[in-house]
Order: structure tokens, then C-alpha cells, then sequence
């Protein structure tokens, strides 16, 4: 018997869980995957996007597909604004990686590749903040891993706090001219 199974990209609208049922007490009041499209059963988040991030999120019924995804070393790029005007050299230690806390154990990060946006047209207007509180930088970071929080914690450590993250591609997948909700359906 052959199974159909669903891929799906998302552009996860900052504010959702990358889940869709809670799992926890506390997180009643959430909003989840499920109320921006009406999903087959059965299906899951192929990894995870904080609640505070946004972007590219696959989804599929197929746990080989989100398996392979997850633990195969394929590239994740970000697009990231950070506090202030980041400096070559914080890009350069970014770059070679940086020692972050994971599971409260050091962990120094992965070599990665990460540069300078001075194009940030196709990424949706947002407001994060007001011009008055400083200036921002918007780099982009592509990992071949994936740690709890991990940009967040690579950009604070060289001195730039991420304001605003935003997934755009993952392996071949691409978030493209997608707006914040849509959902298309893809194949493996």
C-alpha cells in the first residue's frame, strides 16, 4: 500500500507557535499553525521557528522528509536586523563561529557563512522599533545546524541583539515573494 503524503511552505507570521496543539499549560492564549490553513491530519513542522520569528517553515505527513531535513547538515538562511551598525569584525567571529550556551553548556557554533543586506526590499515591512532608539544592520547567516535560539545568541554574543529574524530559505526550498500566512503546497 503506497501512502500520500503532503508538502507544504508556510511563511510563519511572527507571533505563532511552530506547532499545532499545545503542549503546555501556559501557552493557552497562543496562536497556532493550524489557524492559518487547514492542514491534513497528521501533519508536522519540519523543525521549529520561535515564536518572536518568522519565514520559511516547511510542513509535511512525511517523518522520512522531516528526518532528512532536520538531521542532514542542509542550509538554513536567515535574514536577521540587529541592534546597531554591526561591524566587520563581529561578522568575522560570526563567521568562524562563537562559544553560546546550549542545554546550559558551552557550545561554540559552527563555522557558517554570513554578510552584509543592503537589500532588504524583499523582506515584508514589519515595524520593530522607532528610528529614535539607534540605528540597525540586516545581515544574512546560513547554518548547516540548528540549536535552540541559535542566531539570537550568535548575534548577542558578538554585541548586536537580533530584533527581527526572518527564514528565507532552506536547502532548495525558498521563501521567494511569499507574504506573511501563505501556504503553498510543494513537492519532495
Amino acid at each position: 500500500m503506497v501512502v500520500e503524503h503532503f508538502y507544504f511552505k508556510l511563511y510563519k507570521p511572527y507571533g505563532y507557535l511552530s506547532q499545532f496543539i499545545y503542549n503546555q499549560g501556559q501557552r493557552k492564549n497562543k496562536k497556532l499553525l493550524g489557524e492559518l490553513y487547514q492542514f491534513p491530519k497528521g501533519t508536522m513542522a519540519v523543525g521549529r521557528l520561535d515564536e518572536k520569528s518568522e519565514g520559511l517553515l516547511l510542513l509535511t505527513t512525511d517523518g522520512k522528509f522531516s528526518y532528512d531535513i532536520t538531521s542532514s547538515g542542509i542550509e538554513k538562511e536567515y535574514h536577521v536586523m540587529v541592534d546597531g551598525l554591526i561591524t566587520e569584525q563581529a561578522i568575522a567571529a560570526l563567521r568562524r563561529g562563537v562559544d553560546i550556551s546550549v542545554k546550559q553548556k558551552n557550545y561554540i557554533t559552527k563555522p557558517c557563512k554570513v554578510h552584509l543586506l543592503n537589500d532588504t526590499s524583499h523582506i515584508f515591512d514589519r515595524h520593530v522599533r522607532d528610528e529614535r532608539h539607534g540605528p540597525t544592520s540586516w545581515i544574512s547567516v546560513t547554518l548547516t545546524e540548528g540549536k535552540f535560539r541559535q542566531v539570537r545568541k550568535m548575534t548577542a554574543k558578538v554585541g548586536y541583539p537580533t530584533l527581527r529574524l526572518v527564514r528565507v530559505r532552506i536547502g532548495n526550498y525558498s521563501l521567494g515573494d511569499m507574504k506573511p500566512g501563505e501556504v503553498q503546497i510543494v513537492s519532495r
